[in-house]
């Protein structure tokens, strides 16, 4: 067993460092790990600004969202949505990221299986809804925040 695998009545446990918790392994989970990595380590994105499994209520529902990006004072920037890689990313995605949007109303959404990445920067005030070609660094996504 890898140093960052650990077993809980019989399940594997993967750490998971921006809850600074052990959590099931599963294919979606470990696509949020590799994920959150690169962004850390690769984006610049301070792990203290990542929320995962973060809770916000749509209507009378409370939903959570696989990670929140925040900026420094707390505002949310950026939803992404993880599925396991057998998934593809449909029209059925792209709803649920965009109905946790309305209540978050961040610029930028990204939906990934971990092979496939689908990035909008979304309009508001009569901006166009684009597709990003890729993942903006921390830096960028902030001023894409202002």
């Amino acid at each position: 067993m890898k140093s960052e695998e650990k077993t809980s009545e019989d399940r594997e446990m993967i750490y998971d460092p921006i809850r600074e918790s052990w959590v099931a392994d599963a294919p979606e989970e470990r696509v949020r790990q590799a994920v959150t990595h690169f962004l850390v380590e690769k984006l610049g994105y301070p792990r203290g600004r990542l929320g995962n499994e973060y809770t916000i209520r749509v209507g009378k529902v409370s939903r959570r969202c696989d990670t929140v990006v925040f900026d420094p004072r707390l505002r949310p920037l950026m939803v992404i949505e993880y599925k396991a890689p057998s998934v593809k990313l449909n029209d059925q995605v792209v709803t649920q990221i965009f109905n946790y949007n309305s209540v978050l109303l961040v610029p930028v959404l990204v939906i990934t299986n971990g092979k496939n990445f689908v990035i909008f920067k979304v309009g508001y005030g009569g901006e166009k809804t684009v597709t990003l070609d890729r993942l903006p660094t921390y830096q960028e996504l902030l001023s894409l925040g202002v």
